[in-house]
């Protein structure tokens, strides 16, 4: 269990406070990914001028791109005076033995069963927060919330009983690759070859921040990225009082971390934090962020070619080992919360309910599937009542017109 230090609290409200800048920050609308190296690097920043308007005219999206030998040994040079002045930033947020206190999700997996996992009651240790619980439990900040109402973020106290809401609906979609559901802000891998799935909190943009839903795949994977912020995003820092330079060398100021995963989509990435406190919310402007020792873990594990699917399903259901159907519902981004009344969602939960179901003949609880769909905190709620086998009925379920969720607009 990792407690901290007052000198290591005084460094998390640091990074907590500037947090929410950095999210405005890394990402802007998204990522315009170059890849520059070698002989060719040179020639991409030719012309500062000229970059700048291509900058502008992407939107005010920046660039990443690798490190030249030149901007590595000046990195090592930064890197050797502030280790003289201050710890890494690194350090102090691992454990005693220098090692990321954070476990793997890893399950196995069976054809025709969706449940995986179980959640689990953890005690609060000394001057923990349920952060820190969240990141030692491979949780994000969203998920120990909602599991969580009645405890308190910063102050839990010690010996507090926390649930660790590891118990998983797997998408209702292809087991392959990487697969990214929105709604529930958590990032599937499916490793080829393997009837496993591993599970990781990620942070995303909201819809109107643009992270597009669809299918793509992995193009580059880059180690220790360079970001270049473009002009509307140092001008937007500059009226905030902050100096932005014009490139981010690798480091613990370096928004994306030490890895990133570029997608075939121009302008969208997966890529580390130097703010792991901040995976699970809602805070990039349209990139997919990752906890650093979430991501070098995929890093060693995915290769180019690899799909990924970003997909929106905050209403699921699934069978478990036992045939048992279970539902899961998480709350809608802000703008659906806004365009949808209680029928609508209620009409979403049944969609999910009879795709689970398919033809299959199953006695399902309505008042719960409605109870669901009403609360939407991540619960996995078994919905199957016991008793003889009828259909459900969709129509008696809603008194409402089925409406389609799925709103995916082409990745590519």
């Amino acid at each position: 269990m990792m407690s901290l230090t007052a000198t290591e609290l005084a460094w998390r409200d640091r990074l907590l406070e500037s947090a929410s800048r950095v999210a405005r920050l890394a990402c802007g609308c998204g990522i315009l990914v170059m890849l520059v190296c070698g002989d060719a690097f040179p020639e991409a920043l030719a012309s500062s001028e000229e970059q700048e308007r291509e900058q502008e005219q992407e939107q005010g999206i920046g660039e990443v791109g690798a490190a030249t030998e030149e901007e590595s040994a000046d990195d090592e040079r930064d890197e050797d005076q502030e280790e003289a002045e201050e710890p890494a930033y690194s350090d102090l947020l691992k454990g005693d033995n220098g090692e990321w206190q954070r476990e793997i999700l890893r399950f196995e997996i069976e054809d025709g069963v969706d449940v995986v996992g179980a959640s689990k009651i953890v005690e609060v240790g000394e001057e923990e927060t349920l952060l820190d619980i969240a990141m030692r439990y491979a949780v994000g900040y969203e998920e120990i919330r909602l599991a969580n109402p009645d405890i308190d973020i910063w102050l839990p106290g010690e010996g507090t009983e926390v649930v660790i809401p590891n118990h998983f609906l797997l998408p209702d979609v292809e087991r392959k690759g990487i697969v990214i559901n929105l709604a529930e802000m958590r990032l599937y891998y499916f490793p080829p070859g393997e009837d496993v799935v591993e599970t990781f909190p990620v942070s995303i943009g909201r819809l109107d921040w643009s992270t597009p839903l669809g299918e793509t795949e992995i193009t580059e994977l880059i180690e220790d990225p360079v970001w270049y912020p473009p002009r509307s995003i140092r001008e937007q820092a500059a009226e905030q009082g902050e100096d932005m330079p014009r490139l981010v060398p690798p480091g613990p100021d370096n928004p994306l971390g030490e890895h990133a995963i570029l997608l075939d989509i121009p302008g969208y990435l997966l890529h580390g934090t130097n703010r792991p406190w901040g995976i699970g919310m809602r805070a990039t402007h349209g990139c997919i962020r990752l906890h650093p020792f979430d991501i070098d873990h995929l890093f060693g594990q995915i290769e180019r070619g690899t799909r990924v699917k970003i997909i929106n399903q905050p209403f699921k259901a699934g069978w478990s080992a036992n045939g048992q159907l279970y539902m899961q519902a998480f709350p809608l981004i802000e703008e659906e919360q806004q365009q949808l009344d209680r029928q609508d969602k209620i009409a979403m939960a049944a969609d999910a309910v009879a795709r689970a179901l398919g033809e299959r003949r199953h006695r399902v609880r309505g008042e719960l599937v409605r109870a669901v769909a009403a609360e939407q905190n991540g619960n996995l709620i078994k919905i199957s009542r016991s008793g003889g086998d009828s259909p459900l009925n969709l129509e008696e379920l809603t008194n409402h017109s089925r409406v389609q969720f799925a709103r995916e607009k082409p990745a590519r």
